[in-house]
């Protein structure tokens, strides 16, 4: 074979080759374009129904993206849960026999209060008797707040939950609050455990209130109806100056957690009442 022949035919060979290369190089690119806009519809569709999901859930106001106030509920933003006599200006007044709205208790107690909190748990322990006694005399009127310190602490979402779970039973009544609230502290789990972030605990405890646990009782525990309300007030609390839960107020100045001035419950009954003469 000639010299120039077989030039010619690594010539061609060449030329076949990169031919090849080209055809190869093209079909890449209609891959790494097909996969690209494959990715970029189905990011697309995503947002989409993420924007559904969002005004789907601010509409219903159950799935805790609405901020929805318990029944009942007082205070800037009506952030507070009144509990006791509140006279004509709040929800948990009582009737009087002649069927006139009680008139509001002269002392107003104020907690800051997160239901995994040991210190929480050991506060209400120590006064609950207490309190309840001020309250039902009309000495006393209690304004909760409910946080979740703990949750922010340690992880978990059970101090939301059982929040969320304590304002669907001030939906039902007021009374109702009250006892659940003091069922949540008498269980209170260990810190370390988030065993109130499941809604089947906080509901099952529920059924130590009798009449609490309905069907709408349980779709709010379920659906987190009040959760953006509890991470509200939350959010009040860590710009409000207090550190720690409990955070305890008698008609705004802070009664409790100082080691020198240690409160008992017959120096808050003293302090109430020496309140209520000023």
């Amino acid at each position: 074979m000639s010299q120039r022949n077989r030039e010619g035919k690594r010539g061609a060979r060449e030329r076949l080759r990169e031919q090849r290369e080209r055809d190869r190089a093209r079909a890449k690119r209609k891959r790494t374009l097909g996969v690209v806009g494959a990715a970029v519809a189905v990011l697309a569709g995503a947002v989409g129904v993420g924007m559904v999901a969002s005004r789907t859930e601010d509409d219903s106001g159950k799935s805790g993206s609405a901020l929805v106030p318990p029944r009942g509920a007082v205070g800037k933003g009506r952030l507070v849960i009144p509990s006791g006599k509140h006279g004509k200006d709040g929800k948990a007044e009582q009737e009087g026999k002649a069927g006139k709205a009680a008139k509001a208790a002269p002392v107003t107690l104020t907690v800051y209060e997160d239901f995994r909190c040991p210190g929480c748990k050991q506060f209400e322990d120590v006064f609950r008797k207490t309190v309840h006694q001020l309250q039902d005399e009309g000495r006393m009127k209690v304004e909760y707040h409910l946080v979740t310190i703990i949750d922010g602490n340690l992880g978990g979402t059970g101090s939301l939950r059982a929040a969320n779970a304590a304002a669907c039973a001030q939906d039902k009544d007021p009374a109702m609050f009250r006892a659940y609230h003091d069922v949540l502290y008498r269980h209170q789990p260990q810190e370390t455990r988030d065993t109130y972030a499941n809604n089947s605990r906080l509901i099952k405890l529920a059924g130590q209130v009798p009449g609490l646990v309905t069907p709408a009782f349980r779709t709010c525990v379920e659906d987190g109806r009040h959760d953006t309300w509890v991470r509200k007030s939350n959010d009040v609390f860590a710009h409000s100056g207090y550190a720690s839960t409990p955070t305890v107020l008698l008609d705004g100045k802070s009664v409790y957690g100082d080691p020198k001035k240690p409160l008992s419950p017959n120096k808050l009954k003293r302090m109430v009442l020496a309140a209520a003469r000023d």
